[in-house]
């Protein structure tokens, strides 16, 4: 089995490798229009501070509510309702958020089950630009199809919700979807450690992460980008 890309403990500081027939990041700028989901804990701060940073870059940035409100204290307590609500229910309320702006060309992102629910619908939308996940990722369709979707995927190393044995496969699964996917972890961090609330909160990676993640963006084609 080919082994899951590993980054050393200074990756949030690597480049983002550019990709052929696009721009380097740093050089030029072409915005995005993003739908950001959630984790289980709800439409949280965290989750709108950062709408605010992608919308201070100069991207367009969507927060869906899938919990209609709610939001929880503990990971057993957003687990629970999201069990309750149910995940095609939650599907079906993501796939109605976005669809109002998937003719533009969406970058699918989010946070934990966030990511998860970003991850199915940019497999299902050929108009996607990309898919930007925050340590989350979900089971993949053996017939699902990518066509050279760009896809980042930021996670703490070890993470006992997203475990080696898992990301391994999901990396060689994604490859044969045809999508191009980077991987950055990151040492001794906690699960959504992009949450200054939570006691999972790790400033230095979750910077490290923005700093990568931003330049993803920047990387992408746009809608309309001149020849």
């Amino acid at each position: 089995m080919r082994p899951l890309p590993r980054t050393c403990p200074g990756a949030g500081r690597a480049a983002v490798r550019p990709r052929p027939g696009v721009v380097v990041p740093g050089w030029h700028h072409w915005p995005m229009n993003i739908v950001l989901f959630h984790s289980t804990y709800g439409l949280r701060p965290a989750v709108r501070q950062a709408a605010g940073r992608l919308r201070a870059a100069g991207h367009e940035v969507w927060t869906p509510d899938l919990f209609a409100g709610r939001t929880f204290d503990t990971v057993e307590e957003g687990m629970a309702f999201k069990d309750e609500t149910g995940k095609d229910e939650l599907l079906k309320r993501a796939v109605l958020a976005a669809a109002p702006y998937s003719d533009r060309g969406l970058v699918y992102a989010g946070f934990s089950l966030g990511a998860s629910i970003a991850q199915t619908l940019a497999l299902g939308d050929e108009k996607a630009r990309g898919l930007l996940l925050l340590h989350g990722t979900s089971d993949i369709a053996p017939n699902a199809t990518a066509d050279a979707l760009p896809v980042q995927l930021h996670v703490a190393e070890p993470d006992p919700f997203e475990t080696d044995d898992w990301l391994s496969a999901w990396y060689l699964q994604m490859g044969r979807t045809g999508a191009d996917v980077e991987v950055y972890r990151y040492a001794g961090a906690g699960h959504l450690y992009t949450d200054p609330d939570l006691p999972d909160y790790d400033e230095e990676a979750a910077e490290a992460t923005w700093r990568v993640a931003l330049g993803f963006l920047d990387s992408l084609e746009g809608p309309e980008r001149p020849e």
